[in-house]
């Protein structure tokens, strides 16, 4: 589920808390990061959790009114339509998810205001009242409404971030990420899937995992070498005037041209060069660019960057 990106973000954000603190230790920081990626598969579970609470806010409000004192005819003849989406009910059943929650104790009890706003919001939209007057009914279109619903209601609601600031410092940053994954995860499912369907597992696979590790350990590891080239490449610049974050985002790039053989340069450098837009300045992303395609060219002239395999593309 954790894409490479996602990796380098969060590997970049605990550098960044590494560099920060007076007692560092490599152990412990690797374990916060690793634990902050452990957060963002929690929110993974926790918003497919959201929107079976939002359906199940959806029926209660359905039997309140089938229960009043005098129900009109719309009360007692309801359009059950979002309250029976099959997807929902995929996920209601998926032994992976309710094991997941039941583990973490992940739930949206205290919230109630929450489910009852996104509910408010989903009920409002274009896409819900499209979907319900449709008379018509297919898997396709009930799991095209739930992805709308992710991406068109939880996405932008800003009761829903201000809960998840409460609940971890790490999930706002997470949430159009792992809206994303699941996204990519619910075009997976299909009329026939039943309770033991797979979510996304945390890691790709094993060399994911290893690749986090290492980024983190080789870029403090080699911290003096890599602050060294930068120092050398920086147009004569005192590093001390170039932003703290600027400086960790050139040192992870090129920790990637040197200790990663299988990544190739292209890559890891359009990989930092994005990073860039969103935690430096338009002008410090010039200079960012600048400075690595510099000591780029010059690591490559003295043959100390040495690719293998699938690395070898584009590296002539």
């Amino acid at each position: 589920m954790i894409s490479r990106r996602i990796i380098r973000t969060k590997v970049l954000q605990v550098l960044y808390a590494y560099y920060s603190t007076e007692e560092k230790s490599i152990n412990t920081t690797e374990k916060e990061l690793f634990f902050c990626i452990h957060k963002a598969y929690d929110l993974y579970h926790y918003l497919f959790y959201l929107v079976i609470e939002i359906a199940d806010y959806a029926e209660n409000r359905i039997e309140i009114k089938k229960n009043k004192h005098q129900p009109t005819y719309e009360d007692l003849h309801p359009n059950t339509k979002f309250i029976s989406n099959q997807v929902i009910a995929q996920l209601r059943s998926n032994r992976q998810l309710n094991t997941y929650l039941d583990q973490k104790k992940l739930h949206w009890k205290d919230n109630p205001e929450l489910i009852k706003e996104l509910y408010l919001l989903m009920t409002d939209s274009e896409s819900y009242n499209g979907y319900m007057n449709d008379k018509t009914r297919s898997y396709l279109d009930d799991r095209k409404f739930i992805e709308k619903l992710f991406n068109k209601v939880i996405l932008v609601s800003e009761d829903l971030y201000n809960v998840l600031e409460e609940k971890s410092i790490y999930w706002n940053d997470d949430v159009e990420f792992v809206i994303s994954m699941i996204t990519k995860t619910l075009k997976r499912f299909h009329e026939l899937t039943d309770a033991d369907q797979k979510l996304m597992p945390l890691f790709k696979d094993e060399e994911d995992r290893q690749f986090t590790k290492d980024l983190f350990r080789k870029s403090v590891l080699n911290h003096n070498e890599l602050r060294e080239l930068i120092k050398e490449h920086s147009n004569n610049w005192d590093v001390d005037r170039i932003a703290f974050m600027d400086i960790l985002i050139m040192q992870l790039a090129i920790t990637e041209f040197l200790y990663f053989p299988t990544i190739p340069t292209k890559v890891s450098l359009n990989e930092y060069i994005e990073l860039s837009k969103f935690y430096s300045t338009e002008k410090s992303r010039n200079f960012i660019n600048g400075i690595l395609d510099k000591t780029l060219k010059d690591l490559k002239r003295t043959e100390k960057v040495n690719k293998a395999g699938r690395g070898l593309i584009g590296e002539e």
